[in-house]
């Protein structure tokens, strides 16, 4: 019998980096998605980072006296969401491993919560100092209020569909840094007044959403990228495509960012979204319409 999860990737509106220090974010979920598949087969796996992901779900059933079957398997990935760009593939990664290999050791499904818990714990194989914003995201879906002290997650949000509409995810390339070393890099610098400016940014743009106020919005965006670029997680190629873009709109980065080549995707309000996609088009960037995800986590 095959156990199949599916995961959405996730785009922070704002917050990056200042979410790892307890400072709240809005993340919203996406509707690109990454299925976690396994079947029982009697062969052994050589993937560390699925063998890790199986051991820690083994280990949590038995630290809870929960009955389980060890048993081998094979598995497969099936993946929509761009590698290493800032969209949280390793969490939606997490998440439905999570999901399946609970379900394929018990028999039973899992709570989102359980499921969100031991995925924070999995996370930390990828990004040691991971905030679990990613995984709160992917898990339970929707769009989040999160701040990492106090694992809080609102999830009353939705971004109103005047200014939905007119937002796009524009790739600017994958970076040469991981999350965890651009993380690393920003925890070297004496960052705390930026973070306190992205914490006053964050407040405004939930506000924005709540009173469906775009030009707010707009201006939170364009704020959001000045800090990012104070924090110099923002390279001189995406900023250069930035001023290219500037002409249909405007944009920050969303992820952890880049600074030697790239820096993954840009979240982007189109003012003129025809002349935006025909430059993108035209240009061969890759983009996607921007579409939040309401369910999280599913079985397949």
């Amino acid at each position: 019998m095959k156990i199949s999860y599916s995961a959405p990737a996730k785009v922070i509106l704002s917050g990056e980096h200042a979410v790892v220090y307890g400072k709240p974010a809005i993340v919203s979920a996406i509707n690109l998605r990454l299925k976690f598949s396994l079947r029982e087969k009697s062969i052994k796996i050589k993937d560390k980072t699925i063998l890790h992901i199986s051991q820690k779900v083994k280990k949590y059933l038995t630290d809870r006296n929960i009955v389980f079957e060890d048993k081998l398997f094979n598995f497969k990935i099936e993946s929509e969401i761009p590698i290493g760009r800032g969209l949280g593939s390793s969490a939606a990664l997490s998440v439905a491993s999570v999901a399946a290999f609970l379900e394929f050791y018990t028999g039973q499904q899992f709570e989102k919560k359980e499921i969100n818990n031991l995925s924070c714990q999995i996370e930390k194989h990828f990004h040691q100092n991971s905030s679990g914003v990613d995984i709160a995201a992917s898990c339970f879906g929707g769009i989040i209020l999160y701040e990492k002290k106090s694992s809080s997650i609102n999830m009353k949000y939705k971004i109103p569909g005047i200014i939905e509409k007119k937002l796009f995810l524009v790739d600017s390339g994958k970076p040469k840094e991981t999350t965890g070393e651009m993380v690393d890099f920003v925890g070297t610098k004496s960052v705390e007044k930026i973070l306190n400016k992205i914490e006053i940014q964050t407040k405004k743009i939930k506000e924005a959403i709540e009173k469906e106020n775009i030009d707010s919005f707009k201006e939170c965006l364009v704020n959001n990228e000045k800090m990012l670029e104070e924090l110099d997680v923002v390279s001189k190629k995406t900023k250069k495509l930035l001023e290219n873009l500037s002409k249909f709109g405007v944009g920050k980065v969303t992820g952890a960012g880049g600074k030697k080549t790239n820096s993954g995707f840009i979240l982007f309000l189109a003012t003129s979204k025809q002349k935006l996609i025909d430059f993108l088009k035209s240009s061969k960037i890759n983009y996607y319409n921007f579409i939040p995800d309401y369910q999280g986590i599913l079985k397949i």
